[in-house]
């Protein structure tokens, strides 16, 4: 071959020559990509960047396309292709991906990031400058992007720590709390998904991902599919399955071929149509989709955002009989809609309670306002409607004067309705300004169990806007928050933790939950394993060792012995936040790293980076390289494992 033979060839004037131009032609496209994932924009732009710093070398050897060069350089310029051939990838993945995946995944792609930078610098870094004849001018530049390649490093933000804890309270089996849906919705708002766009074009992507597997385990699968239905129920669109058939492991092995044609899809549900309606554009939905969204005080066209002329919906019986003759040709059984009443008649007749009940509250008997707080609970859970109307029918002010009623089970069923409607982002503003933060709190040290976890659990979803994590602090609740992680019931204390960690997300409320006592509550849980707790704690212990009060604390001789302990016996999830913190510790004390290893801390990294999870193994393997550079320990383990 001419690459090992050392045989003379023109870069453009053979065969070889072409792999110039697919590389100009690789750097062009990755230029136009314009929809990178929320989780890897920052990363995808540095990289497309960092790539564009190629094009002056290669519009050079383009022009020095007559020269010969060795069979050596055009070894070195096929690797430049091949780093640029994965670079591509990689950018395509996070352009085009499902964006629930690329969070889900958020560490091992940015393991692929490194991967990249390392082929790019060490293709660059092999390049026979001298041999190709290129200019000094256009060799500074090229070092320039390996000196950037060189100083790449992966960025651990508090947006990447958040997003890993609310993706890992959804994803837990066995947490069910009212506030989960609010989380839900901060989710959907992180990763751009919460239009019915945004969501179809998601649903694609899942089916996508689902089909090629590429390595994901069949729970991943199902926790990313199931995800995506809790979105699509949050923008008002029909609890459905993602993918065309019944999701099962045996489903997710091999999915069936059969493609249902895409006219035959509703624009909102993304399912196929029972019963085809067509609107005043002129576009199709399913009746029961598009009079949902009718109901919900829409009244544009989803498809295509024009302002409808009129609500009519006339049946498409065209389409409806093709669907039926393709059912029939390829024995596909349409799905059974359950008989609803009207949806207008129910809609009114909702209205109508709801105006109602928000009357009630302000009744001169107390048995009518707690009927009516009771009824204005359920219904600010069952959908996001209700809340809307709830509050749009002035329900919110009353509901926050009750807070500070004379009545303990009053005071229980009025915050728990409070926490149902603060779900709706605009409702958050508004049970703020109505001043209920205040009785919140109160209510927090004094009322009943149930009270105090769903106040708790408000308090996190009102903090999830930045301006209330100030005003949670101001008003001095957050010691009433540790005090409920270190006393409440196991449910309070997980409402407490979620909210702490949300609040600890500011940096000044750190401080304020470190003084509060909040690391030794945290220990406990740790301590504890019947809780099941322990990621929860690991989680807040790894926001709070980024603060120096935090390390002071974290780095007792008790935590370290128990972080060791997690280390050794915990789940593959626990060694690996364990990990985290640890490292966290070390990299700003080597004393930490000396008290760790008294406890045999080694062999349990090395454990880690033989069979943890991916996470973890870089973690226990940065771990274990600042150790050799403190000198705590010999260079006798693979690094590079």
């Amino acid at each position: 071959m001419e690459g090992e033979t050392g045989e003379k060839g023109s870069v453009c004037g053979s065969s070889e020559g072409d792999v110039i131009g697919e590389m100009m032609e690789m750097i062009e496209n990755v230029g136009s990509y314009v929809g990178f994932r929320k989780t890897q924009r920052k990363e995808s732009l540095n990289l497309v960047r960092r790539m564009k710093l190629l094009v002056p070398l290669l519009e050079e050897l383009k022009e020095l396309g007559t020269t010969a060069v060795s069979g050596k350089a055009l070894e070195r310029l096929a690797r430049l292709k091949k780093a640029l051939v994965v670079s591509k990838k990689l950018l395509k993945t996070c352009n085009y991906g499902s964006k629930i995946y690329l969070a889900h995944e958020c560490e091992a792609v940015g393991a692929r990031f490194h991967s990249v930078y390392d082929k790019l610098n060490q293709a660059l870094d092999d390049l026979p400058y001298n041999d190709l004849g290129i200019s000094d001018e256009v060799k500074e530049q090229a070092e320039l992007m390996r000196m950037q390649l060189k100083r790449a490093k992966r960025r651990t933000e508090t947006q990447d720590i958040e997003l890993a804890m609310d993706l890992m309270v959804v994803f837990s089996k066995t947490d069910d709390r009212n506030a989960d849906t609010a989380i839900l919705e901060r989710l959907a708002s992180k990763l751009e998904l919460h239009t019915v766009a945004d969501l179809k074009a998601e649903t694609v992507a899942v089916r996508k991902l689902v089909k090629d597997r590429k390595g994901l385990s069949a729970e991943a699968c199902q926790q990313i599919v199931e995800l995506l239905g809790k979105f699509k129920q949050l923008a008002g669109m029909e609890e459905t399955n993602v993918l065309d058939c019944p999701i099962s492991s045996r489903n997710l092995q091999r999915c069936p071929s059969l493609v249902i044609p895409h006219e035959f899809l509703c624009p909102i549900s993304l399912e196929i149509m029972t019963d085809p309606v067509i609107v005043a554009t002129g576009q199709t939905y399913e009746r029961e989709s598009i009079q949902k969204w009718l109901d919900s005080d829409h009244h544009t066209c989803p498809k295509t955002g024009q302002t409808l002329a009129h609500l009519s919906l006339a049946p498409n019986y065209a389409l409806r009989n093709l669907i039926q003759q393709w059912c029939e040709e390829n024995q596909f059984e349409l799905p059974k809609k359950d008989i609803r009443a009207g949806s207008n008649g129910s809609s009114i007749e909702v209205k109508r309670k709801v105006s109602s009940l928000v009357q009630n509250l302000s009744s001169s008997q107390p048995d009518v306002q707690r009927k009516a707080i009771m009824k204005i609970r359920m219904l600010a859970k069952e959908n996001p409607d209700n809340r809307i109307l709830i509050a749009n029918w002035g329900g919110i002010p009353p509901l926050v004067q009750l807070l500070s009623y004379p009545d303990s089970k009053l005071q229980e069923h009025t915050v728990t309705a409070l926490l149902n409607l603060s779900i709706d982002e605009a409702n958050k503003r508004l049970i703020a300004r109505e001043g209920a933060i205040p009785a919140i709190i109160e209510i927090l040290q004094n009322g009943t169990d149930e009270a105090r976890e769903n106040s708790a659990a408000a308090l996190f979803s009102l903090s999830m806007l930045d301006e209330n994590k100030v005003m949670i602090r101001s008003l001095n609740g957050i010691p009433p928050l540790v005090n409920l992680l270190q006393n409440g019931t196991t449910r309070g204390k997980k409402d407490a933790a979620t909210a702490l960690f949300n609040l600890s997300l500011n940096q000044t409320n750190k401080s304020r939950a470190i003084k509060a006592g909040i690391v030794p509550a945290l220990l406990h849980l740790l301590e504890d394993k019947n809780l099941g707790m322990i990621d929860e704690a690991l989680s807040i212990l790894l926001l709070l060792v980024s603060h120096p009060e935090g390390r002071t604390e974290i780095g007792r001789l008790s935590f370290i012995v128990t972080l060791v302990e997690i280390m050794k016996d915990g789940t593959p999830k626990n060694k690996e936040c364990a990990t985290s913190v640890l490292l966290e510790l070390g990299l700003n004390n080597s004393s930490f790293i000396l008290a760790a290893l008294q406890y045999g801390v080694y062999d349990h990294l090395v454990e880690i980076m033989r069979c943890g999870t991916n996470r973890a193994q870089r973690k226990a393997n940065c771990l274990l390289q600042h150790m050799y550079k403190c000198e705590h320990i010999p260079w006798n383990f693979n690094v590079g494992a």
